[in-house]
């Protein structure tokens, strides 16, 4: 992943799908402030790495506590750490052995450019579809949801009541033109660490009432004693334990903004810690927000655990607690939002566009593709909330794909000669663990939704 010009090729074909640090704009002007910029600080880009991490999935976390129980569960947290902190060291290795300045490069390389495309695919169906559900996600916490014929108020009905001002589709427009629009409009992932400065910061905010309610309430002798470890009576027990792996080893996935954060450092060998410090950021908020959500809600933590701030939670300032939780949550989404864009424009454009000039040099294509996936999230979100049952599905499988399967297959397939035995052991293991878990969640849904359709025919 080292240097080069901007129009530096790779082996198999495979063009760069981000412009290195020294290529222009299109215009003088741009070219200008481009040269500008010196580079990403270090801080900055940990910031970048661990908001694209902690999205939605920070809130599945506390259930699976429940499911594993505190030990097995936090050590399970810790577990997946290490092998996404493996999966990527992986695929840094590589791509510097080949020079390649991005994901689908070093795909390219191994797999030629059916590899390429595959990661692609990959990243936009991923991509897409955690973005369709944030934008879901953030209009259900500010402006309700109806569910089983009952209508759950949002924080802005609450304060104010039902008016169209603070309707679904009025939220959303106002969020996609307002905020997710200028930040998408960003060329540099790094203009973006402010943002997901913020959004960190919202999430450690999320864990610091979580644990100040739990802990209140501990002194309050209104907590009971959590379970350690795992109940099992029975063969369905054990199933039960296999739908948390899902949750667990895709909680980490980031692989494909690694090589866009690597190209903009200011020194590139300063990637490894970068991952690690990401990791240990994230792997805190992971631990601290499930050991004190599980530690508040005890058995009645639910899949979301957004959900159990929905309900007096037994102390002074409930309400308003309940509330400072689901507005942070949901900035804190709008903030990780264009991190994740980023990255869906830049596949995007690299599997239609595959021969074009950088897409950051190109303000028209720029704009339009911007324009048009802003258009598809936002429509989907408003008009199609059930497009999350196939994301479910496919999404699922993309994203185990981007996090384990890739990385171990370019590290089995070992084009130059660079892998070590053990290299290929961990990779085999990553290929394994990501096929279970992706067959146990696809299985999950699957049985899921079969028994959510058929419940009403039943009754």
């Amino acid at each position: 992943m080292g240097g080069g010009g901007g129009n530096e090729r790779f082996p198999g074909g495979s063009d760069p799908l981000l412009p290195t640090k020294r290529e222009g704009d299109e215009d003088d002007a741009g070219a200008s402030a481009f040269h500008e910029f010196s580079g990403a600080s270090f801080a900055g880009a940990v910031f970048n790495l661990s908001t694209t991490i902690v999205g939605a999935g920070i809130m599945a976390l506390p259930a699976t506590m429940k499911v594993l129980g505190l030990v097995p569960g936090l050590v399970m947290i810790v577990l997946a750490a290490l092998l996404t902190d493996a999966s990527i060291e992986l695929l840094v290795r590589f791509s510097r052995a080949v020079g390649a300045r991005s994901y689908g490069a070093a795909m390219g390389d191994a797999f030629g450019w059916w590899g390429r495309r595959l990661l692609q695919v990959c990243v936009v169906i991923n991509n897409v579809g955690v973005m369709i559900v944030y934008m879901i996600i953030i209009g259900d916490v500010l402006s309700g949801t109806d569910s089983g014929g009952e209508h759950h108020y949002g924080v802005l009905e609450g304060w104010f009541g039902m008016h169209w001002w603070n309707g679904r589709f009025f939220i959303l427009l106002v969020t996609t033109l307002c905020i997710f629009t200028p930040l998408a409009c960003l060329k540099h992932i790094d203009s973006l660490s402010y943002t997901s400065t913020i959004s960190v910061a919202l999430a450690v905010v999320f864990v610091i009432i979580t644990a100040g309610i739990a802990i209140v309430k501990l002194i309050g002798g209104q907590i009971p004693m959590p379970k350690l470890f795992p109940v099992v009576p029975d063969l369905a027990s054990v199933w039960e334990l296999f739908t948390a792996v899902p949750v667990l080893v895709t909680a980490y996935v980031c692989h494909y903004n690694v090589h866009p954060i690597h190209n903009e450092l200011k020194d590139s060998s300063q990637i490894k810690p970068i991952v690690h410090t990401s990791l240990t950021l994230c792997s805190t908020i992971y631990i601290t927000t499930s050991f004190f959500g599980y530690l508040l809600f005890g058995e009645s933590t639910l899949s979301d655990v957004l959900s159990n701030f929905d309900s007096n939670l037994g102390i002074p300032y409930s309400s308003v607690l309940n509330d400072a939780v689901r507005v942070s949550y949901a900035v804190h989404l709008m903030l990780v939002f264009p991190m994740i864009f980023h990255a869906l424009r830049l596949n995007l454009d690299g599997l239609l566009f595959a021969s074009a000039r950088p897409l950051s040099s190109d303000n028209k294509r720029f704009s339009a593709m911007t324009a048009v996936l802003l258009l598809v999230i936002f429509g989907s979100a408003n008009f199609i909330p059930s497009i999350w049952d196939a994301f479910q599905f496919t999404g699922a499988t993309a994203a185990v794909c981007i996090a384990f399967i890739f990385p171990a297959a370019i590290t089995l397939r070992d084009p130059h000669g660079i892998a070590k035995k053990w290299d290929k052991i961990l990779a085999v293991f990553m290929i394994v663990l990501a096929v279970v878990s992706n067959v146990v969640a696809v299985y999950s849904d699957a049985y899921k939704m079969f028994h959510k359709k058929s419940a009403p025919s039943q009754a």
